[in-house]
């Protein structure tokens, strides 16, 4: 939510007071270093990507703050992230040019590009969607095997036995409901704030990793999610959580070791007036935590394995963006669980 409100005063900043800056898209939420002590935290951004259509790219970091005159240090870096926020007019609520960026030194075009292949990548995306695209011969096969491995464990002439770790998607399904109340509003109308809106999700999202798993869930990324239609003051917005998919990940060598499950959270949040009579779709957010427990999810319906099969991408996509950084960030935060 705090990450939201700074991008939006950046975005301001950039456009001016004569516009309406709205939160269209959080391209990415990253925990590059866990925050292992107590201090003061600082939140710094900027616009790294306009071109002059009526989108921009406000990249958000949060660090420890340093003693004043010590110089800061990369592992000082917790959380890195990304919002699209898009000016519109105030009266005519329709998207309006905003200035394009002047970039000048070396750093300032390099984080110009990343926002560029950002833009690129979101587009890249959209057309990756199984509402687009089937699924392909290696994800039908392994979709396949675990439906042949679910069968066998139904076969009485077959000695396989369901794992107990196993837990149906459809249990672990968690709901919430709420009216939208004033406090929550945009700066410039009745909508409520995206920022708040990413919170009630987080939360909810967490609270159904730790059922699923019986166990303290770590936040590791949310992935790209954009903001579909925007929830009006006195709306009733509901939430719906399932864990969509599991991937095992072990310390220690040997056999040994501690055993770890990054968890794949979905909530799809909808929006409807208070009298029930229409029903929007305000957007879908993937979360992605760690939990120190052998634990996967497993699939029924054609539906749950569809949804499987998107985290399953969404998970691939993301350990190609930086596989170091992603292996480095996750030992860390395994240390720190085990600890």
């Amino acid at each position: 939510m705090d990450l939201d409100a700074l991008a939006g005063v950046v975005a301001y900043r950039h456009t001016g007071e004569g516009v309406s800056t709205v939160t269209a898209a959080v391209d990415r939420i990253t925990i590059e270093h866990p925050l292992m002590e107590i201090c003061d935290l600082e939140l710094r951004g900027q616009v790294t990507y306009a071109t002059g259509r009526s989108s921009m790219e406000v990249s958000v970091q949060v660090s420890k703050a340093r003693p004043e005159g010590e110089p800061a240090q990369p592992e000082d870096v917790l959380i890195t992230c990304a919002f699209t926020m898009v000016a519109l007019d105030p009266v005519t609520k329709k998207p309006v040019p905003v200035a394009p960026l002047i970039v000048e030194t070396e750093e300032e075009k390099a984080l110009f590009r990343k926002g560029e292949e950002n833009y690129k990548a979101k587009k890249a995306l959209r057309t990756r969607s199984l509402l687009e695209k089937a699924p392909d011969a290696e994800e039908s096969n392994l979709i396949h095997s675990m439906w042949k491995r679910e069968m066998s464990y139904l076969n009485p002439a077959v000695p396989a036995t369901r794992p107990e770790n196993q837990v149906w998607m459809s249990d672990t399904v968690l709901k919430s409901a709420m009216i939208m109340q004033p406090q929550d509003r945009n700066r410039h109308n009745f909508m409520i704030f995206g920022g708040f809106l990413l919170k009630q999700t987080f939360e909810l999202a967490f609270c159904c990793a730790a059922s699923f798993a019986h166990a303290r869930p770590n936040f590791l990324a949310l992935d790209p999610s954009t903001f579909e239609n925007p929830v009006p003051v006195g709306s009733v917005l509901y939430l719906r959580a399932t864990v969509s998919y599991t991937e095992p990940e072990e310390r220690g060598g040997g056999g040994g070791g501690s055993k770890f499950t990054r968890v794949q959270v979905r909530v799809d949040s909808k929006v409807r007036d208070v009298e029930h009579g229409t029903k929007k779709s305000t957007g879908m957010f993937n979360y992605t935590f760690l939990v120190e427990k052998d634990v996967h999810v497993m699939p029924k319906s054609y539906g749950e394995f569809m949804l499987w099969t998107d985290a399953r991408r969404r998970a691939i996509n993301s350990a190609a963006v930086d596989p170091a950084q992603k292996t480095s960030t996750l030992r860390s935060i395994q240390d720190s669980v085990t600890e």
